[in-house]
């Protein structure tokens, strides 16, 4: 499993870190498409429109079969893993890096998943509107002849990610977006993904974020369904199979990358979380 650099993955665009990938203009070599066939470890966003046909991704080791209509967004460090090429399949993909992300001047919420679900289903209206948005930053980015204004490529991307950050959000239980615990709860997200390796204890969480570790067990369970030890612990080990399935090392080099100080505890930890030992774990992803 590798990488793939920014000149494979990423269409440059002056200032701007984008790609957009359709039946009309897919991936331009042979080489190209079969590297981007394997399982790697996203260096950037990744959005997938399915127009028609059906097609099974898989994502951080878990498939997510999508239909007609449906979307899936994955993020930078998921490990993916595409699809063969399928004949009769419709689609558009979108790729962009984080440092384009940060020029849109809006958040979108959606992008670290705070409901757990990174396949949306639209509406007939909703996906017309996605389609057309798609459709144009296709001709920008690969028809049209004279150089396009990067704040016009940014404009139809901010467009995009709007539109789905609304269906995002509406294709779960109604909720509001800007809700205080929704909110705090993607802060949450945000500190275990920045501080991951340094495996803060619950009462340090909930002092960050300003709240009582009863409220934070409230809220965390609220939008996740597990604790928020048990969800510290859950994002540790899908980290722990990315480094295993991205790049090999020793069990003792993995351990102190994650912030383990002792190995051998880290190895039974690993087992009592996911049931299989180190090499349990590999075996059974080569046997696959």
């Amino acid at each position: 499993m590798q990488d793939v650099n920014g000149k494979s993955e990423n269409l440059q665009n002056d200032k701007l870190s984008i790609k957009l990938v359709s039946n009309d203009n897919p991936y331009p070599s042979a080489d190209i498409q079969q590297k981007l066939q394997q399982p790697r470890r996203l260096t950037s966003y990744f959005i997938v429109l399915i127009e028609s046909g059906s097609t099974t991704y898989s994502l951080d080791l878990e498939d997510i079969t999508l239909a007609e209509g449906h979307l899936l967004f994955a993020m930078p460090n998921q490990v993916f893993t595409p699809p063969s090429k399928t004949a009769d399949l419709k689609y558009f993909k979108v790729l962009f890096d984080e440092n384009t992300l940060a020029l849109l001047p809006q958040q979108f919420p959606f992008l670290v998943n705070p409901l757990n679900s990174q396949n949306i289903i639209l509406g007939n209206v909703a996906r017309e509107r996605v389609r057309k948005v798609f459709e144009t930053l296709d001709q920008i980015l690969h028809v049209d002849k004279d150089p396009i204004d990067t704040e016009i490529i940014l404009a139809y991307l901010n467009l995009l990610l709007t539109e789905l950050n609304s269906a995002y959000f509406k294709s779960k239980e109604p909720v509001d977006v800007l809700n205080t615990n929704l909110s705090k709860f993607i802060e949450f997200k945000l500190v275990v993904e920045t501080h991951l390796t340094e495996q803060l204890s619950v009462n340090t969480i909930a002092d960050k974020l300003a709240l009582t570790t009863n409220s934070l067990y409230r809220i965390v369970k609220e939008y996740s369904g597990v604790s928020p030890k048990d969800f510290f612990t859950n994002r540790l080990m899908i980290e722990a199979k990315r480094k295993l399935l991205y790049s090999p090392r020793s069990v003792k080099e993995l351990a102190y990358e994650l912030g383990f100080n002792d190995p051998d505890y880290f190895s039974r930890f690993f087992k009592k979380c996911t049931g299989k030992s180190v090499s349990e774990f590999l075996e059974a992803q080569q046997d696959s």
